[in-house]
Parts: C-alpha cells; structure tokens; sequence
C-alpha cells in the first residue's frame, strides 16, 4: 500500500478544555497510509515513548492521544517536506 507524508498540527486554542487531559505535542510528519493511519501512527510512537519501549500496543494510550482527536489535532497531506513519501510507516519529526 502507498505511503504519504502527512502533517499533524494542534487546532485547538490553547483554553480548549480538552487539552486539560493532554500536553500538546505541537506539529508532527508522519508517513503512513492515510490521515487515518497517521493518527493512529503518531498516537502509537506517543505511547511508546511514554512506556520506554520501541512499540507499544496499549490500545488504551493509543486511544485517548491528543492525535486521535479530531477536535485537538488536524492533519493535512503535504509534499514539501524533504522526506520522501516511500517508506515504511513512521513518524519522521516531532514527539
């Protein structure tokens, strides 16, 4: 499956009270397969930097990420990265 380069950014003000259970991690470049897939890749690399493990599949952490909500976090394609879109999933700046 093709992989894209994808930017996820904080939409939400910095008062929104849904920050209040997460710390903003600011802009994040993530290949994956979809805009999907690069929350669900930012939210994994999250966790696993929390738990000190290379991956982790806590499925509980991975859904209450800040990248998981729609309200706190957008994610937008974007090709002028410097990164190239083929490669394996991943998060390539950020966290």
């Amino acid at each position: 499956m093709e992989t894209r380069i994808y930017r996820l950014h904080p939409i939400a003000e910095a008062h929104d009270p849904r920050w209040a259970l997460h710390a903003p991690r600011g802009e994040v470049l993530v290949r994956a397969h979809s805009a999907g897939d690069a929350r669900l890749v930012a939210a994994e690399v999250e966790a696993a930097s929390r738990s000190g493990r290379e991956e982790n599949d806590d499925v509980r952490s991975i859904r209450t990420s800040a990248f998981i909500d729609e309200k706190l976090y957008g994610v937008t394609l974007t090709n002028s990265t410097g990164h190239s879109a083929e490669g394996p999933r991943g998060v390539l700046a950020g966290l």
